[in-house]
C-alpha cells in the first residue's frame, strides 16, 4: 500500500511536469487551456492528505478557483476565435479580451488583488504540497501572460501584490502564512521581470525556487508550523544557521544571493524608465526585509546561548552609560569625518 501510493504520486508529478512543459511550449491558446487542465488534474490528488482535515477543503477551494479562471480563459478564446479564425497568439481584435485574458492568469497564480483564495488554500496543505503551489504551479500563467500582457494592468497588479504581501506579512505568526505572503510579495518582482526580459524572470524564479525550496525543506524536516514552534524547539546548529541565512536572503538583504535578483530588476527597471514602480518595489521590500529581520533577530537571541547571555548584558546598561558610548561615537565619527575633509 506505501509504495503503491508512492508510485501513484511519481506519476502524477509526471504528468504535471509534462502538462506544464506542454502548456508553454505551444502557440495554441486551446493545447494551452489544456495543458493548464492536465496539470490541474495531476496536483489535486497531490493535495490529499488524510492527517489534516482541512486538506479537502483547500482540494475543493483550489479546484474551483483554477476551474473558474481556467473557463474565463477558454471562453476569451472562443470569442477570439469566432472574431478572428485563428487560435493563434498574433491576432487580437479587441482590448478587452486581451484584459480577461490577462487577469485569468493572474488569478491563477495569485497575484493581488485576486489573491483571496491562496492563503486559504495553503492552510490546509502540507508543506511539500506548498513547495509546489509556490514554485511549479507558478510557470504554466506567468510564461503564457510573457506573451500578450498588458503593461498597465500588469503594473497596477505590480503595486497592489508588493502592499499585500509585505503589509499582510507584518502580523502574522505561522509560517505557512508568511511564506504565502513573501509569495505573494515575489510575484510583484517576477511580473517586473516579465515586463522587462523573459531571461531575467528566469534568473529571478530560478533563485526564488531556490530559496522557497531550501526553507520549506528545512520547516518540514523540523515539523515547524508557527513562530512559537520556531523559538521554542532544539534545532541543530547547522540548520539554525541555514534558516537565518535564508530568511535574510528571502528578504532581499545584500550580500546574500536573494539580493542579486532584485539589484539587477531594479536596474533593469530604471534604465527602462520604470521609476515610480522602482521605489514602490524598494519600499514594500523593506516592510518585507523588516519582518524578516524582526524574526531572525528574536531567532537569534532565543537558539543561540552566547548571543542570550550578550543580550541580558546590554539590558543590564543603564541609561548613562548608553549616552556616553553614543557620544564616544559620534566624537569618532566627527573625526574620520574631519581627518578625509
Amino acid at each position: 500500500m506505501f509504495i503503491h501510493f508512492n508510485i501513484s504520486n511519481l506519476l502524477f508529478i509526471l504528468i504535471m511536469i509534462s502538462s506544464s512543459l506542454f502548456s508553454i511550449s505551444t502557440p495554441s491558446f486551446i493545447n494551452m487551456w489544456m495543458g493548464m487542465e492536465v496539470n490541474l488534474m495531476a496536483f489535486i490528488p497531490l493535495m490529499i492528505n488524510n492527517s489534516n482535515s482541512l486538506s479537502s477543503e483547500s482540494m475543493m477551494k483550489y479546484f474551483l478557483i483554477q476551474s473558474l479562471a481556467s473557463a474565463n480563459f477558454l471562453f476569451m478564446t472562443t470569442i477570439l476565435f469566432i472574431i478572428s479564425k485563428w487560435f493563434t497568439m498574433f491576432s487580437f481584435k479587441s482590448i478587452l479580451i486581451m484584459i480577461l485574458l490577462n487577469v485569468s492568469l493572474l488569478m491563477k497564480m495569485g497575484a493581488a488583488p485576486l489573491h483571496f483564495w491562496f492563503p486559504k488554500v495553503v492552510k490546509g496543505l502540507s508543506w511539500n504540497n506548498c513547495m509546489i503551489l509556490m514554485t511549479w504551479q507558478k510557470i504554466i500563467p506567468m510564461i503564457i501572460i510573457s506573451y500578450y500582457f498588458i503593461e498597465t494592468l500588469v503594473i497596477f497588479f505590480i503595486i497592489f501584490s508588493c502592499m499585500t504581501g509585505s503589509i499582510m506579512g507584518l502580523n502574522q505568526t505561522s509560517m505557512l502564512m508568511i511564506m504565502t505572503y513573501s509569495s505573494i510579495n515575489h510575484i510583484s518582482w517576477m511580473l517586473s521581470c516579465l515586463i522587462l526580459n523573459t531571461n531575467l524572470w528566469f534568473m529571478y524564479f530560478l533563485i526564488y525556487s531556490l530559496m522557497t525550496i531550501i526553507m520549506i525543506l528545512n520547516f518540514n524536516l523540523i515539523q515547524i508550523f508557527n513562530l512559537i514552534q520556531l523559538y521554542s524547539k532544539k534545532i541543530p546548529f547547522y540548520l539554525n544557521f541555514l534558516i537565518l541565512m535564508n530568511f535574510l536572503s528571502m528578504g532581499g538583504l545584500p550580500p546574500f544571493l536573494g539580493f542579486l535578483p532584485k539589484w539587477i530588476t531594479l536596474n533593469m527597471l530604471i534604465n527602462n524608465n520604470f521609476y515610480w514602480l522602482s521605489m514602490m518595489l524598494i519600499f514594500t521590500s523593506l516592510i518585507s526585509l523588516f519582518f524578516y529581520i524582526r524574526i531572525s533577530y528574536s531567532f537569534l537571541v532565543l537558539n543561540f546561548p552566547k548571543m542570550k547571555s550578550n543580550f541580558i548584558m546590554i539590558n543590564k546598561i543603564n541609561s548613562t552609560n548608553l549616552l556616553y558610548y553614543l557620544y564616544l561615537h559620534l566624537y569618532h565619527l566627527f573625526f574620520f569625518i574631519k581627518t578625509l575633509s
